[in-house]
């Protein structure tokens, strides 16, 4: 989102345009909700893993605590710079030094993305550290932290939100558009949805090289998990790549998929002839749950999607005899599914990811089942975070209707004219 709103602030002040800069005034007040919210999920994540992985703290703590606490002082830098973007809109007479103002915002929101999922790939790829007696000694916490998948998986969660963002405020002009109930919003919203489509297409392409570049990743680091998210039982070259199907686990067999041939093979290093690594293998307890390659394929098919439609609506932009349909209701209709399929494009990837790393908390070196507590009463404790959750989820939900409800993007354009001497609308 400070990307979306430094973007919009940018072509307002370069193309003097207040419609721009009441998009960046908006999206900034929406952004700070989350952020809000923010501050409470990521303190009960820092309650989870005391109280439901204590081993795994105990064992590994110590080794990502660097990123953890980076990730803390990126957000309060971030937050710093927010608060001052806020209040600071009329304070300076050169308009491009609040512009200025943004970046420090979309450093400290990239850098804690990038510190937290470093802890993440910690636990899928390990290093930085010697294991002696069960416990991790010698450690090296720049190394445990630029672990070997931290930049392939950064660049891939940096550029799908990049893309879930964008589609999300483009679905809601698209929303906005086919409902017009304020005629007057109508210029606002097209140029929203122009802007953040884009961007979305753009972000889209990035987040398909980020997972080609994973899926060569995987075939070097971690072929277990690649061989499960596409059923690949026996090691082999022109290696298929499975879409959707049914798997008979105890024959290894699969039916009813669409197969492309030597695709799984082109992807792990850019050759059908390349040899990719089967799941037989790898002891039966190693493998990960097969269900993984449904998330595989429902986050493709996600992404698919949200590529044509934005990759259709990036060309009618292109020919001046096409333009009239970037708004047609149809493609509105299909704009309006962005939001929600890169949403689920993004879920669908965290579990993808989370249970493919199964059955390890740490890959080679701890099982979930060895890290999680034993203690009594730790299913009720699991509920009460599942309530606090949704009453966040709802609140979160509340307080953002409530800001923009009755409220049109109008007024907020015509408040920014009358400090320039004159009112837009009427």
């Amino acid at each position: 989102m400070p990307l979306m709103f430094a973007i919009a602030e940018f072509l307002g002040i370069r193309k003097n345009d207040l419609q721009y800069i009441a998009m960046a005034k908006r999206w900034a007040k929406a952004y700070t909700i989350t952020v809000a919210v923010g501050v409470v999920t990521g303190t009960i994540i820092g309650l989870q893993l005391s109280l439901i992985w204590p081993t795994f703290m105990e064992m590994g703590g110590h080794v990502i605590a660097l990123p953890l606490f980076m990730e803390t002082f990126a957000f309060f830098f971030e937050a710093i710079f927010l608060s001052i973007y806020l209040y600071t809109w009329d304070r300076f007479k050169n308009k491009w030094t609040h512009f200025l103002i943004s970046i420090p915002v979309i450093i400290g929101g990239s850098f804690s993305a990038f510190f937290i999922t470093s802890v993440n790939s910690f636990m899928n790829t390990p290093a930085g550290f010697e294991l002696k007696n069960g416990k991790m000694v010698n450690v090296q916490p720049i190394e445990a932290m630029f672990n070997p998948s931290f930049i392939v998986r950064s660049f891939h969660v940096i550029t799908t939100a990049g893309m879930t963002m964008a589609f999300v405020i483009a679905s809601i002009a698209a929303f906005k558009l086919l409902r017009n109930r304020q005629p007057k919003d109508t210029v606002y919203h097209k140029k929203a949805l122009k802007m953040s489509m884009i961007v979305g297409f753009f972000s889209t392409l990035l987040s398909m090289l980020a997972g080609d570049l994973s899926a060569k990743f995987l075939h070097k680091f971690q072929p277990e998990k690649l061989a499960a998210y596409e059923w690949h039982f026996d090691t082999s070259s022109h290696a298929k790549l499975l879409l959707f199907g049914v798997l008979d686990e105890k024959t290894q067999q699969v039916k009813g998929a669409i197969e492309l041939p030597g695709l799984l093979s082109f992807l792990a290093d850019n050759s059908v002839k390349t040899k990719v690594q089967g799941l037989n293998d790898f002891p039966k307890s190693l493998h990960p749950p097969m269900i993984v390659h449904y998330f595989f394929d429902l986050m493709v098919t996600m992404g698919i999607l949200c590529f044509v439609i934005s990759g259709v609506y990036v060309l009618t932009l292109m020919f001046k005899k096409l333009r009239k349909f970037s708004t047609h209701k149809w493609m509105l209709y299909g704009i309006l599914l962005t939001g929600p399929a890169s949403m689920l494009a993004i879920e669908f990837g965290w579990f993808l990811t989370e249970m493919g790393r199964q059955p390890w908390i740490v890959r080679g070196y701890m099982r979930v089942a060895e890290a999680a507590t034993q203690a009594g009463g730790i299913t009720f404790v699991t509920i009460l975070f599942g309530i606090l959750y949704i009453i966040l989820m709802y609140t979160c939900a509340y307080v953002l209707i409530r800001m923009f409800k009755n409220k049109p993007a109008y007024e907020d354009v015509n408040r920014l004219a009358k400090k320039q001497g004159g009112e837009i609308e009427k």
